[in-house]
């Protein structure tokens, strides 16, 4: 398992509809956890699995949940 994190800002505010596809996220094959940030602009920090996902699949599984995500920017360690 390769444990890899990604942040994806998101495109609109958060409120309980976006919150909810959020939770609903959590069940994408490979994700380990997602974190919700509010500040300074509303992100994911989202950790997965890279050998059972590739950073162009987990933004079109996040789009396919409804979430208008930004193309995503790695967090640095």
């Amino acid at each position: 398992m390769t444990k890899v994190q990604l942040r994806f800002k998101l495109e609109n505010e958060l409120d309980e509809a976006a919150l909810e596809r959020i939770a609903d996220a959590h069940s994408i094959y490979g994700v380990e956890w997602i974190k919700v940030e509010t500040a300074p602009s509303p992100a994911l920090l989202i950790e997965y699995d890279a050998t059972r996902l590739k950073p162009p699949e987990l933004e079109s599984a996040l789009r396919k949940r409804g979430l208008a995500v930004v193309a995503p920017i790695k967090d640095p360690k």
